[in-house]
């Protein structure tokens, strides 16, 4: 599910992207062969006595209140009053929605307050309204990772090196719990992509690349989340419901480009894409969530061959169809606000978070008139409620709001510090691991001690940025996790990031990797890490020039190409995002009583340049393939490997503009003779940076390859500046992209001190900029004397202080 932040501007702002969708002819869908796919069955979802009461609550219930079931909202665009007049069935918190009335990172308590606010609405006895609780929905994708304190297990990529389904049911279980304590019903997980391309920014979502260790975990999952059919499946016993997703395909689109195509014959989707599903629904799972993307074309949200006939028909599917963001808003003849063709496709609750009101309106007239058939409302409601009640949702008995315990509690923790051991992957070891109890070891790297870093995306907000340590009670980082193993033996850590050292260690670990993100952000086209930052190959090299044995310990959504940092380092370690418990890579790493487990389950690159590497496929030639990984009872020697990428990472640059001073290829920076350029050196911010120094009336552009940012646009993406007012501006300053100018001067603040700048992308196409053909991303203009130096300039997805200044 993607998490936006609050629109930032007025509702009626609609993206170049959204037009283009809502203009375009939609394809012959590809046809579908319902009796080739695998068959599976919804257990215990039905039955007489339920289905009855169902048919006694609809009897009651108005054409307004059966519209009002299909559609969902988010936190940050409805209040709890708003119910009384449109009786909407669903609430979601997105990524960066917070609590009612309580900031974005907020304890269980807010939450639990929230979720009741909403339900004392619904469930209030008033003429003309049948009492309903509402569903509330919430990524819990690896813990209950919107809620401060939650555990926080590791992401995808890692449970999928463990191998361990036995496991998964009890992340499963130990993720219900908190999801339940914090007063929520409904965990958007888990996700059964099969990725086939690491280029995109949801790879680290997937389980692996090999549909078999999918389909393997589908169905323990679900059972963790739900309880095993048959148990108590219900929040009065600290169980919620599961989403699986993304129904269909979103791990094989072209390119990697997040809300793609994915361009395969049928027998590929079965064969790939679809390995998780029929275990998911056998076990159980009361929702499916339907994917962004297009199979040959066809919008999902708009796919009635694949949700109705395959899902609900052949597959049995018993529970009801939940959309992605404004997801239905993308089927050609759509928009965000009215799409009667995706309730007739066989979606039954439409994710609407911020045109819910318009949706519902449209949805309503659209009944009334017979566009959607009463028979296809009548059958979306009825799923509806047969979930709710399955759930345990009539009845208001809540006692796991009464265990704030269950947050963080040393039993999940523990199951979390077992899952960061058996995701771990070595991939070399040249004698260093493991390290010994009694030894000094320096821990270096940027992300040593930071557990957000080690977190990933999807923490506390969507991209999961903007987190610090304090956010995190309870939870250790790998540095901690490492100084605390050390004291068994009387050895010591000593912390710091930057390498620097009094007394030469015994040896170096080195905690480095990808910054977090989610998809946008996460896209990438290539796969060499950092091509425009090499400090962590330098810190490598650093210690390895002053004869300290080394360790990297690599934190990533992804293999990506490192084979430079290979090269400089004497073991290196496959840690993903193993989320709150850094003392599971201290258990592996130090003292050697427990040995490595993981194995990769996707391949890892050879070049920058092998984007779709997958076991089976023609010309198969990894660097790692899948499945390898290391022991200390079974080494192996890793030898010298090529340093050439294989791809020249600048002609993959499309976010990137200037880079600590320097402008970013293939970008070049252009100026007016009326304005002087310097590259200085920032001591304050201990970076480079460059300054533009304007004289008189002039501009300073950045040139470059034709952009088009409307998918970016969408995302609520805006353009980010980190600079320092120098000498303020005496008239106008505008920062054009494209031909959209915004006026700025006004924002930029205090001389002499440092500030981000934040404008969302949609403030650009309000102004005049078409945003789907970019020339130049940057045009700084004045119209007096000013100088200002800049250090950073690049799309970002953090929300914090994001304004559009007139």
């Amino acid at each position: 599910m993607r998490r936006f932040h609050r629109v930032l501007q007025a509702a009626a702002l609609v993206s170049c992207a959204s037009v283009a969708l809502a203009q375009a002819p939609a394809p012959e869908p590809t046809p579908v062969h319902p009796e080739l796919w695998p068959a599976a069955k919804s257990p215990g979802l039905v039955d007489a006595k339920t289905e009855a009461r169902i048919t006694a609550i609809m009897a009651r219930m108005s054409l307004r209140e059966k519209v009002g079931q299909m559609i969902q909202a988010d936190t940050a665009s409805i209040k709890p009053e708003d119910l009384e007049k449109y009786p909407l069935g669903s609430i979601l918190a997105g990524g960066n929605s917070p609590p009612i009335d309580a900031p974005d990172r907020s304890p269980a308590s807010a939450w639990v307050a929230t979720a009741r606010a909403f339900n004392a609405v619904a469930m209030e006895k008033r003429d003309g309204h049948e009492p309903i609780p509402i569903m509330f929905g919430i990524d819990a994708v690896h813990g209950n990772s919107n809620v401060v304190g939650a555990t926080l297990f590791p992401h995808n990529i890692g449970l999928g090196a463990m191998h361990d389904p036995a496991l998964m049911r009890k992340i499963g279980a130990a993720t219900a719990a908190e999801t339940a304590a914090s007063g929520i019903d409904w965990a958007f997980g888990p996700t059964l992509a099969v990725p086939q391309d690491e280029r995109w920014g949801r790879a680290y979502e997937g389980y692996s690349e090999d549909p078999a260790i999918v389909a393997a975990y589908a169905g323990p999952m679900v059972e963790g989340l739900q309880g095993k059919p048959g148990t108590q499946t219900t929040v009065q016993a600290g169980r919620v419901a599961a989403s699986v997703k993304h129904f269909l395909g979103d791990g094989g689109t072209t390119g990697g480009i997040d809300q793609g195509d994915t361009q395969v014959d049928e027998e590929t989707l079965i064969r790939i894409h679809d390995a998780g599903y029929p275990k998911a629904v056998d076990a159980g799972t009361m929702t499916v969530m339907a994917s962004f993307s297009s199979w040959n074309g066809t919008k999902m949200h708009g796919n009635k061959a694949l949700l109705t006939d395959v899902l609900k028909g052949r597959m049995g599917f018993d529970g009801f169809v939940v959309g992605d963001w404004n997801g239905h808003g993308q089927i050609p003849g759509c928009t965000n606000t009215d799409c009667p063709a995706t309730f007739n496709a066989g979606l039954d609750m439409a994710m609407a978070p911020d045109s819910w009101k318009g949706l519902f309106e449209s949805t309503l007239a659209a009944a009334q008139s017979g566009k959607i058939p009463m028979a296809r409302i009548d059958d979306a409601v009825r799923r509806i409620l047969r979930v709710k009640m399955k759930l345990g949702l009539f009845n208001p008995a809540r006692p796991y709001e009464n265990k704030p315990q269950e947050m963080g509690s040393p039993a999940h923790r523990a199951i979390a510090r077992q899952a960061v051991r058996e995701s771990l992957v070595l991939l070399k070891n040249e004698g260093v691991l493991p390290i010994k109890t009694s030894a000094t070891v320096l821990v270096a790297g940027d992300a040593a001690d930071d557990i957000g870093r080690q977190s990933g995306g999807w923490t506390l907000s969507w991209q999961g940025d903007g987190n610090t340590n304090a956010d995190f009670p309870g939870a250790t980082s790998i540095y901690a996790g490492i100084a605390e193993a050390l004291k068994a033996g009387g050895g010591k850590a000593i912390l710091s990031t930057g390498g620097s050292f009094t007394q030469k260690p015994d040896v170096a670990v080195v905690v480095f990797g990808e910054q977090p993100y989610a998809e946008l952000r996460g896209d990438v086209r290539t796969l060499e890490f950092q091509p425009g930052d090499k400090k962590a190959l330098a810190l490598l090299k650093k210690l390895k020039a002053a004869g300290i044995p080394t360790v990297s310990v690599f934190l990533s959504g992804r293999p990506l190409w490192v084979n430079p940092e290979l090269n400089q380092s004497d073991a290196f370690v496959a840690a993903w995002f193993p989320g709150s418990e850094g003392e599971g890579v201290a258990d592996v790493l130090v003292g050697g009583k427990t040995d490595f487990h993981g194995t990769l389950s996707f391949s890892w690159p050879k070049t920058a340049a092998q984007f779709r590497l997958n076991k089976g496929m023609a010309g198969y030639d990894p660097l790692f393939p899948l499945g390898y990984g290391l022991t200390y009872a079974k080494g192996g020697h890793v030898g010298p490997l090529s340093e050439v990428a294989g791809i020249d990472a600048s002609d993959t640059n499309s976010s990137v503009f200037i880079a600590k001073g320097i402008v970013a290829k293939p970008f070049k920076l252009e100026t007016g003779a009326a304005v002087q350029r310097h590259l200085v050196d920032s001591a304050d911010r201990q970076e480079g940076a460059i300054q533009l120094a304007f004289t008189g009336a002039g501009e300073a552009s950045i040139l470059g390859p034709n952009l088009s940012l409307e998918r970016e646009a969408n995302a609520e993406m805006n353009v980010e500046v980190t600079y320092r007012l120098d000498k303020a501006a005496k008239g106008p300053v505008t920062l054009a992209l494209g031909s959209g100018p915004v006026r700025i001067d006004a924002a930029l603040g205090t001389p002499g001190t440092w500030h981000k700048l934040r404008i969302p992308l949609k403030c650009f196409s309000s102004h005049g900029t078409y945003l789907g053909g970019i020339s130049h991303p940057f045009k700084l203009s004045a119209d007096a004397p000013f100088t200002i130096t800049i250090s950073d300039m690049q799309l970002a997805t953090d929300p914090a202080g994001a304004v559009c200044p007139n």
